[in-house]
């Protein structure tokens, strides 16, 4: 019996559940290691972001029998000019369209509250039963829009700090990803060294699955992200709709995040629309429709394809238990977790089923 593979699983969950158990209960032991990952995870993350999304362009130079250090040079460079271009054309475009929203955030306040002072004078028409569960939404919207209003000032004043400290952890990016171009592919050889002809093998089958699916999530997401951006700035430009450049920057961005982030980059869109023109939020959702479908039937099938062979229903599961446990953070790296930990099951279970075949 104990040399049964069901046997070796059973006590391999157990011992894993006694591992966290313990790390629960002397979560002390681990506090400096889990402090040490946090203070790194920022930039080693970020890195590894733009690692994959730099990997191909160092591929393609070496192809044409470029030296490694100078394809590396070569994507600084590009990386700068990229910069370069944000920070001169689309960054003053954004940050003056989010200086009249700020500025123009009293009258929406304003308009809100007669709509509401409107509604209130209208409550003879309201049957009673109605009108507790009204005046107690009316109170909860009342409160947000002070809260809102009034923790603005600690809100500009917590975001400086942590602006300081997001600076600070971004110079130790291009450090970690200088490294990780230049040395990141001896990191398999160096593992598998230390195994066996077979389980060399197989350690190789392993880091070439986990680099498959990461790469194809993170090149994949990132460039249909870009293209529904495109696409929602021009629409947004087409149908004249206030703060166009910095609502399609919001959606570009919201939708790294599978599946719910096209539903979060409308939102702000629908409600700027509403305000300037309430016909116009119509045009919003008929924009939204309209590139989602092009992005779902043409950018992500040929981007994507089905690398990561994930069901729809698993991904809103997967969002909704990661958005209620971590939050925006959870939302954000849940897909590509879950894909890795499939891969990785995946392998075994594989590895498990040619071993009774032979």
């Amino acid at each position: 019996m104990y040399n049964k593979r069901w046997f070796q699983a059973l006590v391999v969950t157990i011992l894993i559940f006694i591992l966290f158990w313990l790390m629960r209960h002397n979560h002390y032991v681990f506090e400096p290691v889990f402090k040490y990952v946090s203070a790194i995870a920022f930039p080693v993350i970020a890195a590894g972001v733009l690692y994959y999304v730099t990997r191909p362009i160092v591929h393609m130079l070496e192809e044409y029998r470029i030296p490694r250090l100078l394809s590396i040079f070569v994507v600084f460079l590009l990386l700068i000019v990229v910069g370069f271009l944000v920070v001169n054309f689309i960054a003053p475009i954004a940050q003056q369209q989010f200086s009249r929203f700020y500025d123009n955030l009293p009258s929406m306040i304003n308009e809100v509250e007669d709509l509401i002072t409107l509604w209130q004078s209208n409550q003879d028409i309201i049957p009673e039963q109605f009108m507790s569960e009204i005046k107690s939404a009316q109170e909860q919207l009342t409160g947000s829009i002070k809260d809102v209003t009034l923790g603005f000032t600690d809100f500009l004043i917590n975001t400086l700090a942590q602006i300081v400290q997001f600076l600070f952890l971004l110079i130790l990016v291009p450090f970690f990803l200088f490294f990780m171009l230049k040395d990141g592919e001896k990191l398999q050889p160096f593992v598998s060294q230390f195994f066996k002809d077979k389980k060399s093998e197989s350690i190789t089958r392993l880091f070439q699955r986990v680099d498959h699916t990461l790469s194809s999530f993170i090149q994949g997401q990132l460039l249909v992200s870009f293209f529904v951006g495109i696409l929602l700035f021009i629409g947004y430009v087409i149908i004249d709709l206030n703060y166009s450049l910095t609502l399609a920057l919001f959606g570009l961005i919201t939708n790294v995040i599978p599946f719910a982030g096209p539903y979060l980059a409308v939102v702000p869109a629908i409600l700027v629309a509403l305000f300037q023109d309430p016909q116009m939020v119509l045009w919003v959702i008929v924009i939204m429709i309209i590139a989602q479908q092009i992005e779902g039937n043409f950018i992500s099938p040929n981007v994507m394809g089905k690398a990561l062979s994930i069901h729809p229903l698993t991904i809103i599961t997967l969002i909704l238990a990661a958005g209620s446990i971590a939050g925006f953070l959870g939302l954000l790296f849940v897909i590509p977790f879950y894909a890795v930990i499939k891969a990785i099951i995946g392998h075994f279970y594989e590895e498990a089923l040619d071993s009774k075949e032979f």
